[in-house]
């Protein structure tokens, strides 16, 4: 009997072809993919512990600038789970394409819109119950906002490019070749506007803190105000106070509604203390905000989402485990040659930038990472190891929004010992983080 079962999981996951008689405005869910789900969910598991753990232990915490730590995975890991997602709902070319680009587009849409709901400054931590944002301050881009550009950009390579000539019985990835061109012209683009770009002198506006409190005249409230002046008058710098990167967010955007705690302030020039605030004789830059999720970098994070797609195609069309495999170890060393190839002659691996070869070694981290999980589910049928990771992928949304909300941590404080200040996060955070 157990023989039978090991038999029976090691058969190559099918995945069944689309019903030609089905109507042409519906649009089928495709099969699940455990090993999918269980890297989606591993996502979002890596997502909390480098938010409440990076405080803790910075070492997994994102890279001040350039570098590659544990959290700056997380974003790469869920732009290629929705490349590969994206090739097995489009295995067959959806008959009605302008349906389908709206579907796709109206998905995306809702996904921006969530995502400027909780990363837009509406909810005010795990300190304050209240709520709300002025529409002036209120940041526009991040996190699921980033994934909605590259999901939409890799369905629409999906929806309208031309499909692949492929021989019965045989499938190539270079078959694939207007979606490459696609990913090329990005990356063009991105490293002309990232290195060709001229950036001037700017400066922007500080609230004083030489002053504690807000100077009150009769009913009206004053904000004291410093100008600080960054200078630059460079081309191609790739620095964090004189890229191109920041200057296109500062201009399309406004300096108003970009990120206000960048990482870079834990460079050492910048001198930030142990409760966050950073010294007045930082340089002016360490003081300005800076959105990793700008404009710019969401062009490469895109590629990210066309090479994730790759390895669905590889997925959806191969049937054997070996020929996937295969083809998806050949992508990754692939990705990751080129990636540390371009590390080497001076391109940094940088998240904020989302620099060519910080996209290319994340790609082929992810690559690796999804090829060990389909091994250890799909292939020899572990499924219980994972089914707690399985549940979170299956239930990712969800997650993230209690997660970024801080909906789980208000929860969990609000359980306390005769004072609410003797509760286990403000235990954690006093022991731990504010050391």
């Amino acid at each position: 009997m157990a023989d039978s079962q090991e038999q029976e999981q090691a058969q190559p996951l099918l995945l069944p072809a689309s019903d030609s008689n089905s109507k042409p405005t519906q649009f089928q869910r495709p099969p699940r993919v455990a090993s999918l789900d269980v890297f989606r969910g591993l996502s979002v598991f890596l997502m909390m512990v480098v938010d409440y753990g990076g405080s803790i232990f910075p070492m997994i915490a994102h890279a001040p600038w350039n570098g590659i730590h544990l959290a700056d995975l997380v974003m790469p890991f869920f732009l290629f789970i929705a490349g590969v997602s994206l090739a097995l709902v489009y295995k067959t070319r959806p008959p009605r394409r302008l349906a389908a680009t709206s579907q796709a587009l109206l998905r995306a849409l809702k996904l921006f819109a969530v995502g400027i709901l909780l990363q837009g400054g509406y909810f005010h931590g795990v300190n304050s119950f209240t709520f709300g944002v002025d529409i002036q301050t209120i940041r526009w881009l991040g996190i699921l906002q980033r994934i909605s550009i590259g999901y939409t950009v890799a369905a629409l390579c999906e929806i309208w490019l031309p499909p692949p000539r492929c021989k019965e019985h045989k499938f190539d990835l270079r078959s694939y070749f207007s979606h490459w061109f696609v990913a090329v012209t990005l990356l063009a683009l991105y490293s002309g506007l990232l290195y060709g770009l001229y950036v001037p002198d700017w400066q922007f506006p500080e609230s004083s803190s030489t002053s504690s409190f807000p100077q009150i005249d009769g009913d009206i409230i004053y904000t004291c105000f410093q100008i600080d002046k960054v200078n630059c008058s460079v081309r191609g710098d790739l620095g964090p106070a004189c890229n191109s990167a920041g200057m296109i967010d500062r201009y399309v955007l406004g300096i108003n509604h970009l990120y206000r705690k960048p990482v870079y302030r834990n460079l050492k020039e910048c001198n930030m203390s142990t409760k966050g605030q950073v010294s007045d004789t930082s340089p002016p830059w360490c003081h300005s905000p800076f959105d990793p999720e700008g404009i710019l970098s969401s062009i490469t994070a895109a590629v990210s989402c066309i090479i994730g797609l790759q390895y669905g195609h590889v997925l959806a069309h191969l049937q054997e485990h070996k020929g996937r495999l295969n083809q998806w170890l050949w992508l990754s060393a692939s990705f990751s040659a080129l990636g540390f190839f371009l590390a080497l002659i001076g391109i940094p691996l940088n998240k904020s930038l989302y620099t060519i070869s910080y996209m290319l070694i994340t790609s082929a981290a992810s690559g690796l990472t999804f090829i060990a999980l389909y091994v250890l589910v799909d292939v020899n049928g572990h499924r219980r190891l994972t089914s707690v990771l399985e549940w979170m992928g299956k239930h990712s949304l969800s997650i993230f929004v209690l997660v970024s909300s801080n909906m789980i941590v208000i929860a969990i404080q609000g359980f306390y010992w005769t004072k609410p200040e003797n509760n286990i996060i403000h235990w954690i955070v006093t022991r731990f983080v504010h050391t």
